[in-house]
């Protein structure tokens, strides 16, 4: 019943215009702002979605990492343990360091990244190589993989119709006990066979290699890695897998979520998405002000209908419902007009 009087409030000319205009701009804006909320989250969902799917390209389900220092000893015994769990499909030994790269006179600090030949398994990054093949060679002729941004900021040509390029690597050495600064790093020489495309976060800064080559020219033991990463079976839950292996792994090693890999990207976007809700929220807000300018305008309006609703019996709380349903109703209205227009608008985007 109630609904039924507001519609036909709704619907009724007022005497004032005034009245009319305030009520549909007020609809028109919290379609609007609906219609804004919608579109928006909408895109920033399916941005976070296209970095997920880039970042997952590169990073793994789980990773291994020293829970102190840069390096830890994993033995066969320990990595087959990890190995052997159901729920793991696959475990690649990484060891990773800063160096700098020398091609001529070009040189660029990258991110070396060695790994074994489990890496395939584990990451997407061998599905993104867009020139050359995804081979990292050996420890006495050892081959590089570069992105793409790194290719042009270091003058690395990778065409099957010329020679390879010959880049030189320098980086630091772990356990050099010499006074001689000169023998705490090391220099090393490595093919340029492939180069990935990602993202440009990967693309300006990681080079691919073999870990037996890095971990020579940093002078590490057999089983000294700075990492391992973890592929996961399909339909397995990260955090609980997450936890169960840090049970394995004990107090000495952290294991890390695809998450807790690059949390500043991921909690910078759940800011961004959260700040542009907390705006249009706002300007619905706003919109339910007008509306209560609106209400009180048109109570003003009928007051002689309040009069009689009055004299036949209907009580105070009986007469508020009739334009709270009102207010619901232009509400209402403008909610489903709003999401209406962001689906159509979607829908034609696609």
């Amino acid at each position: 019943m109630y609904l039924a009087f507001a519609w036909r409030y709704f619907k009724a000319k007022k005497s004032a215009n005034a009245i009319n205009i305030i009520a549909w701009v007020t609809t028109a804006v919290i379609a609007f702002a609906t219609c804004c909320q919608v579109l928006v989250l909408s895109v920033f969902n399916g941005f976070e979605d296209l970095v997920k799917s880039l970042y997952s390209s590169f990073y793994s389900d789980l990773k291994i990492v020293p829970a102190s220092g840069k390096t830890f000893v994993f033995t066969s015994a320990q990595f087959n343990k990890i190995k052997e769990q159901p729920y793991v499909q696959a475990v690649s030994m990484i060891v990773q360091e800063k160096a700098l790269l020398q091609n001529g006179e070009n040189q660029t600090v990258v991110n070396l990244k060695g790994v074994d030949d489990n890496y395939e398994k584990v990451s997407g990054l061998p599905a993104k190589i867009s020139t050359g093949k995804f081979n990292t060679g050996t420890i006495d002729d050892p081959n590089l993989i570069v992105g793409y941004g790194l290719q042009n900021a270091a003058a690395i040509t990778v065409n099957e119709a010329f020679a390879p390029t010959q880049l030189t690597l320098i980086l630091p050495k772990r356990n050099s006990g010499s006074t001689d600064p000169t023998a705490s790093i090391s220099e090393g020489f490595a093919k340029a066979t492939a180069v990935f495309t990602i993202q440009q976060e990967f693309d300006n800064s990681y080079a691919i290699t073999n870990i037996d080559f890095t971990r020579q020219q940093m002078g590490l033991a057999a089983d000294e890695f700075t990492a391992a990463e973890i592929k996961l079976k399909y339909g397995e839950d990260i955090q609980s897998r997450m936890e169960e292996l840090q049970k394995i792994t004990g107090d000495s090693l952290t294991v890390q979520s695809r998450y807790q890999q690059n949390m500043t990207l991921y909690n910078t976007m759940r800011m961004e998405k959260w700040a542009i809700y907390a705006v249009l929220t706002l300007i619905l807000i706003i919109a339910a002000f007008n509306m209560v300018s609106a209400l009180t305008m048109l109570v003003l309006e009928k007051k002689k209908d309040i009069s009689i609703l009055q004299s036949m019996g209907g009580s105070r709380s009986f007469i508020r419902k009739i334009f709270l349903s009102e207010g619901l109703l232009l509400g209402g209205i403008g909610a489903i007009a709003g999401i209406s227009l962001a689906v159509i608008i979607c829908l034609l985007r696609r």
